[in-house]
C-alpha cells in the first residue's frame, strides 16, 4: 500500500505544480513575423553580397583582359627600339644592317623564350593536323604524309597552337 501512496505522490505533485504557460497565438505570430523579417533581411544582404562579388569579378576579368599583354608589350619595346635605330642610321652598310637585324632577331627570340612562344618548323616530320595546315600535297619518294616544305612557320604559346605551320605534304607517286 505504501508503494501506491508513493506512486500517487509524484502524480499529485505534478498536478499541483504550476502549469506551463502556453504563449498566446498573437505572441507566436509576432515571433514568427520577427523571425521571417530577420530571414528576409539576411537573404537581402546575401543577395547584395553575391551581386557585389559578381560585379567585382567581372571588373577583375575585364581588367585582366585589358592588361593581359602588358608584360609582353614591355618586353617587345626594346625590339621596336632596335628596329627604329636601324632605320634611323643614314649611312649603314649592308653588313651593318644585317648584323643589326640579327641582333634584333636575337632580342625577339629571347622575348619568345621568356613568354613560352615556341616555333613550329616541322620539315621531315609526320603531318599533324593539330599543328600544321597542308597547303598542297606533292608526289615524292618520301613517306606519305611527311612534311616536305614549310611555307610559313607556326607558333605555340604554352603548348597551344597560336598559328599552325603552313606546309607541303608528301604523297605517294602515281603508278
Amino acid at each position: 500500500m505504501q508503494d501506491q501512496e508513493q506512486a500517487a505522490k509524484p502524480a499529485a505533485e505534478t498536478a499541483n505544480a504550476a502549469p506551463e504557460v502556453m504563449p498566446s497565438l498573437e505572441e507566436l505570430l509576432k515571433k514568427a513575423e520577427l523571425d521571417a523579417q530577420e530571414h528576409h533581411d539576411a537573404w537581402l544582404r546575401a543577395k547584395a553580397d553575391a551581386e557585389n562579388i559578381r560585379k567585382r569579378a567581372q571588373a577583375d576579368i575585364a581588367s585582366a583582359h585589358k592588361y593581359a599583354i602588358e608584360n609582353l608589350s614591355t618586353a617587345l619595346l626594346p625590339v621596336k627600339d632596335s628596329l627604329e635605330a636601324a632605320l634611323a642610321t643614314n649611312n649603314a652598310t649592308l653588313e651593318n644592317l644585317k648584323s643589326g637585324v640579327e641582333l634584333t632577331l636575337k632580342q625577339l627570340n629571347s622575348v619568345f623564350e621568356k613568354f613560352k612562344i615556341v616555333e613550329i618548323n616541322p620539315v621531315g616530320q609526320k603531318f599533324d593536323p593539330h599543328q600544321h595546315q597542308a597547303i598542297n600535297a606533292t608526289e615524292s619518294d618520301a613517306e606519305p604524309n611527311t612534311v616536305l616544305q614549310v611555307f610559313q612557320k607556326g607558333y605555340l604559346l604554352n603548348e597551344r597552337v597560336v598559328r599552325p605551320a603552313m606546309v607541303s605534304v608528301a604523297k605517294a607517286k602515281s603508278a
